[in-house]
């Protein structure tokens, strides 16, 4: 559901405070302005910039300084049979101040008389417990697939500049996480660079873009299965559940497989080709850099780093000696922190949706927590070993052959 219907519902509802998460500030006033105007509600914004603006009013009012009075000014915008929308733009800034979370208690309060609402348009939540159960939040979400075409094509001057068929599934699937912004800015840099769109060009400002989080990487490489000897058995099943998956309309999502063997048996090179075979991109969770030295800042990481990939489905995601970055878990030293970290990714795993597939590795299953590979996390469980003498001269005729020696 759109931004604008469930802001509709909450405003019919006579929910008076909302608080709308968002990074694309634009866009959602966009939607709030068109919601207004349809419904023909008097809509008022405010930001510290531009001050207090009310359409229709040649130039804003003067409250650019004064976030009190702007709260206020929102009882001007009522009439006896009407809704009027106060937004605030980045308002979180301001919720430190008594004075301002006192100005808002009152205005909440009068907008059921009043038929009056309040909405904070910010990038996160910073709710004060004063306000807490009088705001309700919503989250802006990211473009859909049919959002990004309509960008896609809007950019497209040539039929010849967007791609049809798979590819444009590609392209599709590349955009999938970004904002409307950045999905703009990656197309036109596709056509600025090969004159068309292409998920290649896409991906390569995605990587740049998860850089600037460091939570997540993105792994870009060109390995395939023909380059990677043995694991037949493997490469079968993962192939099978991910195209088989594409290919029919069913809900049920192969959700990933663990594998387990010593150093040297290929599971690391196995998740990397994987993504290439089949057209999804790699990316790489290490639990170990996500933590952080404040209280709370490990966890967030974690949800931050789940959410991205979510996001970014449908995707390979890659976990390499997962029993390295769970080595605190049942521990005391890091009073719990592991044990949380451990926590939120086993109900990922067991619980999420998205269109991801996990290749999660480990060298010493010993130390592995025995939660980990519980049914219902794992489509299924490889014990890789090392190679035999057939198949390691296999490998070695292979090598041999691809690089002309």
């Amino acid at each position: 559901m759109r931004l604008a219907d469930r802001l509709a519902e909450l405003i019919r509802a006579c929910f008076t405070a909302i608080w709308v998460v968002s990074h694309e500030h634009d866009d959602a006033l966009a939607e709030i302005g068109q919601l207004c105007h349809r419904e023909g509600w008097r809509l008022a914004t405010w930001d510290l910039e531009r001050g207090l603006a009310i359409p229709g009013h040649p130039t804003p009012t003067d409250h650019g300084s004064d976030p009190w009075a702007a709260i206020r000014s929102v009882a001007s915008l009522a009439s006896e049979d009407g809704t009027a929308v106060l937004a605030l733009l980045n308002f979180h800034r301001f919720l430190a101040m008594p004075e301002t979370i006192q100005a808002l208690c009152h205005q909440i309060s009068l907008g059921k008389l009043q038929r009056t609402f309040i909405v904070v348009i910010a990038p996160l939540v910073q709710i004060p417990p004063e306000l807490d159960r009088q705001f309700i939040v919503l989250e802006h979400e990211l473009p859909g697939r049919q959002q990004l075409l309509e960008i896609a094509e809007g950019l497209a001057e040539d039929p010849d500049d967007l791609p049809r068929g798979p590819e444009l599934e590609r392209v599709l699937d590349a955009a999938a996480g970004l904002s409307r912004y950045q999905a703009e800015g990656a197309f036109a840099l596709s056509l600025t660079r090969h004159q068309r769109i292409t998920a290649e060009a896409i991906w390569m400002l995605k990587s740049n873009i998860l850089l600037q989080c460091g939570l997540v990487k993105l792994y870009l490489g060109e390995d395939r299965f023909d380059g990677l000897g043995g694991l037949d058995a493997l490469k079968a099943f993962a192939l099978r559940a991910l195209r088989r998956h594409r290919n029919s309309q069913e809900e049920l999502r192969p959700r990933g497989v663990l594998l387990l063997g010593v150093p040297g048996t290929g599971k690391s090179a196995f998740a990397k080709a994987l993504g290439s075979e089949t057209g999804r991109p790699t990316l790489a969770l290490d639990v170990g850099t996500l933590m952080g030295s404040l209280v709370g800042e490990s966890e967030r990481n974690m949800r931050q780093a789940l959410k991205i990939i979510d996001e970014m489905a449908p995707a390979v995601v890659f976990i390499d000696e997962v029993e390295k970055g769970l080595a605190g878990v049942g521990g005391a030293g890091d009073s719990g922190v592991s044990s949380r970290l451990f926590g939120t990714l086993l109900t990922w795993l067991n619980d999420h949706v998205s269109d991801v597939f996990v290749v999660a590795t480990c060298n010493d299953v010993a130390r592995l927590p025995p939660e980990f590979s519980r049914a219902e996390r794992f489509d299924a469980i490889f014990f890789l070993d090392l190679p035999s003498a057939k198949q390691k001269q296999a490998i070695w005729d292979l090598y041999i052959a691809r690089f002309h020696l």
